[in-house]
């Protein structure tokens, strides 16, 4: 879980650190002191949640890179292909291999768009889109699924959640096209 400081959280909301500190005292804004020093700590829940609570526009180090992408399939391969045609296109990528490890770095990068694959072990596409969509932190990111799974099964992803749908094997233009209207 990422932690800010009193002057982390000063610099992103543009106040007098003293401010800060007058929130936490007031019980506005939850913290907990470090042992030793009694410095104050805010998780990032913390703040997004006070930031909800009085209306304040979060801070821009808060915002998802508009142009992250996470990929998440389990065939190395294709991870690896999606990846790099995005990246020369300019997008910032991470690669998840499992659903597991996409929750992780969905929570913890906040990506923009995430690419995903329908058929993967231990949990399937549709049940990643669905926690997305039921994660109010998360569930505002596009999803395009690019899965080698059948019509039916990809009008279904659009159903669940999904924003579009790209048939394997892909063009690589159909993709870099698809992930920058998504974005736009």
């Amino acid at each position: 879980m990422k932690t800010f400081s009193t002057g982390d959280i000063a610099g992103m909301c543009d106040v007098n650190l003293r401010t800060v500190i007058r929130w936490i005292e007031r019980g506005s804004l939850k913290a907990y002191k470090l042992p030793g020093r009694g410095n104050n700590r805010v998780t990032e829940d913390d703040f997004r949640a006070f930031l909800h609570t009085h209306g304040m526009p979060v801070p821009t180090q808060l915002k998802p890179l508009s142009n992250r992408v996470l990929i998440v399939d389990d065939e190395a391969p294709m991870a690896s292909a999606i990846q790099r045609v995005l990246r020369a296109a300019g997008f910032d990528t991470v690669v998840a291999r499992d659903s597991f490890h996409a929750g992780a770095r969905l929570l913890q990068d906040k990506p923009a768009l995430l690419t995903l694959d329908l058929n993967m072990p231990t949990m399937d596409g549709s049940a990643v889109i669905r926690f997305v969509r039921e994660n109010p932190e998360i569930a505002n990111t596009r999803i395009l699924v690019i899965s080698a799974m059948g019509e039916p099964l990809l009008k279904k992803a659009l159903l669940d959640g999904a924003d579009a749908v790209l048939q394997k094997p892909f063009d690589n233009q159909e993709l870099v096209l698809l992930a920058e209207q998504l974005l736009a």
